[in-house]
């Protein structure tokens, strides 16, 4: 059974719901799903897991948040390269660019993205809660 850890960030509930969409996704394409927020995750239990969702809003400049969650991300970048990871999270103004940029450093060290990411503004909707479920089941 493949085992799949969902890392996230969330500071208003958005990107804690979108996780939870991708942990329904995970287990009902019947993998073990394990979640847990930026503090509690770290780049010595990537190699545990056959792939991660990481999510986090934007904040800031469309930036990853950068007191728990980027430091957390940072250390995970040396593990990047032929990993399994989707990429999602949520954002109140801009366009999105946090997201891509995040996306194509990923795509530079190595990751190996296994869908498209998800976002979505402000809180998720029906639609994005489904395309979460879809995130989950394709990192299985």
């Amino acid at each position: 059974m493949s085992k799949i850890a969902i890392v996230y960030w969330s500071g208003t509930g958005n990107t804690e719901a979108m996780a939870n969409a991708v942990l329904e996704g995970v287990q009902s394409a019947g993998a073990e799903g394990s979640m847990f927020t930026a503090s509690e995750f770290s780049a010595e239990m990537m190699d545990s897991f056959d792939a991660i969702a990481f999510g986090c809003p934007s904040m800031g400049a469309e930036e990853l948040e950068d007191s728990e969650f980027a430091p957390m991300f940072e250390a995970c970048v040396s593990k990047l390269s032929g990993k399994k990871i989707a990429l999602f999270g949520s954002y109140g103004w801009g366009d999105g660019e946090w997201m891509r940029n995040w996306e194509e450093t990923c795509k530079n060290d190595g990751a190996d993205l296994a869908c498209d990411f998800v976002i979505c503004n402000d809180a998720p909707d029906s639609e994005a809660i489904a395309a979460c479920q879809a995130l989950g089941k394709a990192l299985v």
